[in-house]
């Protein structure tokens, strides 16, 4: 029976070319390619005609310029808005970009166009990959003016970050685990907001390998940010820690979308902080227990098998023939952008540019909802309402939280599918 077993566990996993071969005769692909194209003229158009909105770009080229000269201690590296609050990835990626443009704008603007056009192709990818929404619901994607404004006429590191992000999904849902943590850790270079993917990226390791593999993963990724920050790390660590993962920072009031409605006073306290971060913990718990583990028994009972693994590995091994498990791949997204999504409902201050952190996992995070189509569109309609409005009212902002709340409580109430592949054929036929 052994190796009846073991031949069927083979099946899920299709050779590359197969794969590709599989992908590509998806009919989603053909208006996915249109959509590509047609944005991509949408954003030539933007760069032509659109004038560019000065913000952080001259700040972003003064505190490279200090890095090249030679500066290495992070609190004299600061620009015309503020202190340098980014970790080092960010100075690599805006040197290489000052580099290739000669620190101009327009030249930037056609850069940044061009990876527009990349993380939406990687997008495009994932949601083709997943398969959940209708073929025509793929133009979400394309429809949002503040996410074009973010990329081609503000020029923010976000969409660096959110790039590599993309990509390092992209790879998850390849099974390149150890790969994709690599790009993650790079995305949490350039911008600490990759973070709030932390939390689901490791409990789906723990779903998809060892204790071993998960460690090796892990290690990879911590190497990233040592071999990154080293030349800070080794002049000043403690100016580079303390200013390029400031977890405590307190935004400015009249720049928050999302709470403009709360008492500046209150928004300011350390009592909303400390009640935002219980809010992300508790939530977290509460959907890696009743959602995300669910058919594990739990979190706990999860966390448990995996210490069991641990101490007797043979009996996990014997078990199931192999201690990796094939993960499908709306669960692995539907896990990162919903963990994602709670740390965005939970969050402090959102500025305008943080949309992009969300933006292209709403029309997933919508079609996972129970849901009718027309209560997913206005929702999503309203969401992009809220963002556009400049700047923020006491009554967008509230509407914004309301939003984001009904789309939470309906990703709660969505039932919860099976997560793994290798172990449906074993399931059926037990009941045959």
């Amino acid at each position: 029976m052994a190796p009846k077993s073991s031949s069927r566990k083979v099946k899920p996993s299709q050779s590359p070319r197969a794969s590709v071969f599989k992908f590509l005769k998806n009919p989603k692909v053909a208006f996915a390619v249109a959509l590509i194209f047609m944005d991509a003229l949408l954003v030539a158009l933007i760069i032509a005609y659109v004038p560019y909105t000065k913000i952080d770009w001259d700040a972003y080229m003064s505190q490279v310029t200090g890095f090249l000269e030679g500066e290495r201690d992070y609190s004299n590296l600061k620009g015309d808005t503020g202190p340098l609050v980014y970790p080092a990835g960010f100075l690599y990626v805006y040197s290489a970009i000052q580099y290739v443009t000669g620190g101009d704008v327009y030249p930037a603007q056609i850069l940044f166009g061009i990876l527009y056009i990349i993380n939406l192709s990687i997008i495009l990818f994932i949601y083709v990959k997943t398969d959940e929404l209708p073929w025509w619901a793929l133009i979400l994607l394309c429809l949002s003016k503040r996410v074009h404004s973010i990329f081609v006429l503000r020029l923010f590191n976000d969409c660096f970050a959110m790039t590599l992000l993309h990509a390092a999904l992209a790879l998850l849902l390849c099974q390149h685990w150890h790969l994709g943590l690599i790009l993650f850790s790079g995305a949490v270079s350039i911008k600490m907001n990759v973070l709030l993917y932390a939390p689901s990226l490791f409990l789906l390791m723990l779903k998809a390998m060892d204790v071993t593999g998960v460690i090796v993963a892990l290690s990879g990724a911590a190497l990233v940010q040592i071999l990154l920050g080293l030349p800070f790390l080794a002049s000043y660590p403690i100016a580079y820690i303390s200013r390029a993962f400031n977890l405590g920072r307190v935004f400015i009031h009249f720049w928050s979308v999302n709470f403009k409605f709360i008492p500046e006073p209150f928004f300011v306290s350390k009592q909303f902080a400390v009640s935002l971060l219980l809010a992300h913990l508790g939530l977290l718990a509460a959907f890696a227990h009743y959602r995300w583990c669910k058919h594990e028994g739990g979190l706990f009972k999860f966390l448990h098998s995996k210490v069991i693994s641990i101490r007797r590995p043979s009996a996990i091994t014997s078990s199931s023939g192999s201690s990796f498990k094939i993960l499908k791949e709306e669960h692995i997204v539907t896990m990162m952008f919903s963990g994602n999504f709670i740390g965005i409902v939970c969050a402090r201050s959102l500025h305008y540019q943080f949309y992009s952190w969300y933006f292209y996992s709403l029309p997933y995070l919508l079609w996972k909802t129970p849901f009718p189509t027309w209560l997913r569109l206005i929702l999503f309609v309203g969401v992009e309402y809220c963002w556009n409005v400049y700047p923020s009212t006491k009554f967008s902002s509230a509407l914004l939280l309301c939003l984001h709340l009904v789309i939470l409580w309906a990703l709660w109430s969505a039932p919860s599918q099976y997560p793994y592949k290798e172990d449906q054929l074993s399931a059926k036929e037990k009941h045959r």
